[in-house]
C-alpha cells in the first residue's frame, strides 16, 4: 500500500496566516502540521508517500521533508495548483500508485488513535474504508447515513444530519478507485468530490467503515481555533506523559525504519530544544 497526503489548497479558513505559507507547514505545538498525517501513514506501515502541493510551496516542503530518507521512507511530490477536489488526488497520483491500493489523508487532519495502528483491522483489499467520528456539529461534515445498521450513503453537509458520525479525512481505497474517479462528474462547485467516490463504493457494497472510539481524537486543524486547540492538546498530552505524539522520527525508530545511530546523526544540525531532547532520549 502507498500513501497520498493532500497538502495543496489555499488555506482559506486560516487567512491571512496562509497568504504566503501553506497551512500544512504551520506549527502544531512542536511540529509542523504535515508531520501528523505523515506519521499516521507511517504508523500504517506505509513507506512510499506522495505529497500533493501547490507549486509555489514546493521548495518549502522539500526543505522540510526532503526525500524522506531521514525517516526511512520515500517521499515524492506532485502539483495541484487549482482546488479541483480531494478525489483528484487519485488522478494526480495515478503513475505513483501504479497497481497498489492507497491510503489518502488530508494534510490538515490529526488523528490520535490506537485503532489506526492496527493495519490488519482497517485495510480493505477489495474495496474502501472510511473512518467515522462522533461530532457535535455534523452539519459541517460529510455524514454517514445508516439503514438497519447498514451504511446506506454519505450525505455532504446536511441541514438535517441523519447521524452524528462525520467522515474524517482518512480514506483507504483499492486500486479500482482510480478508474472510479474518472467516472465522476464535477459537482456544482466544479470539484471531484470524495463523497461521490465514497458513495460509489457504498453502492457497490464495497465500503467498510470504522467508528473511531471515544478515546480517539480527531482534529480538522483548518481554522485558527482548531489549530490552537490541537496545539494545546498535543502540548498537554506530551508534557504530562513525557512522550512524542505523531513524530515521524519516533515512528521511524519504533518501526525500525531507521536505527538510533542514524537518528542521532540526522539530529546533529538540529537546535538543542525540547523536541531534540525527546528524540535523543527515545528508546530503541
Amino acid at each position: 500500500m502507498k500513501g497520498i497526503i493532500l497538502a495543496g489548497g489555499d488555506g482559506t479558513r486560516l487567512k491571512p496566516i496562509t497568504i504566503s505559507f501553506s497551512k500544512q507547514l504551520l506549527p502544531v505545538f512542536d511540529k509542523p502540521l504535515i508531520y501528523y498525517p505523515l506519521a499516521t501513514l507511517m504508523n500504517l506501515g506505509i513507506k512510499e508517500i506522495l505529497i500533493i502541493i501547490k507549486n509555489n510551496q514546493k521548495n518549502n516542503f522539500q526543505n522540510l521533508l526532503g526525500n524522506g530518507s531521514q525517516f526511512g521512507i520515500n517521499i515524492k511530490y506532485a502539483i495541484q495548483n487549482e482546488p479541483n477536489g480531494i478525489a483528484e488526488a487519485l488522478i494526480i497520483g495515478k503513475k505513483f500508485l501504479k497497481n497498489d491500493p492507497v491510503a489518502l489523508i488530508l494534510g490538515d487532519n490529526i488523528f490520535y488513535s490506537q485503532e489506526l495502528n492496527n493495519k490488519n483491522k482497517i485495510i480493505n483489499n477489495n474495496g474502501a474504508t472510511v473512518f467515522l467520528y462522533r461530532v457535535k456539529n455534523p452539519y459541517q461534515y460529510g455524514v454517514a447515513k445508516f439503514h438497519n445498521n447498514k451504511l446506506q450513503s454519505i450525505v455532504e453537509k446536511p441541514s438535517k444530519p441523519p447521524s452524528n458520525l462525520a467522515v474524517t479525512g482518512l480514506y483507504i481505497y483499492d486500486n479500482k478507485a482510480i478508474e472510479l474517479v474518472n467516472d465522476l462528474k464535477p459537482s456544482k462547485r466544479n470539484e471531484l468530490e470524495i463523497t461521490d467516490l465514497n458513495n460509489l463504493y457504498i453502492k457497490k457494497q464495497k465500503m467498510k467503515y470504522v467508528i473511531l472510539e471515544d478515546s480517539s481524537v480527531w482534529f480538522d486543524a483548518g481554522t485558527p481555533s482548531s489549530l490552537l486547540f490541537a496545539s494545546q492538546y498535543i502540548q498537554a498530552i506530551q508534557e504530562r506523559n513525557n512522550i512524542l505524539i505523531l513524530s515521524p522520527e519516533e515512528v521511524a525508530l519504533r518501526k525500525k525504519y531507521i536505527t538510533k545511530k542514524s537518528l542521532i546523526n540526522n539530529l546533529k544540525d538540529m537546535p538543542k530544544n525540547n523536541y531534540f531532547d525527546k528524540l535523543t532520549n527515545l528508546k530503541t
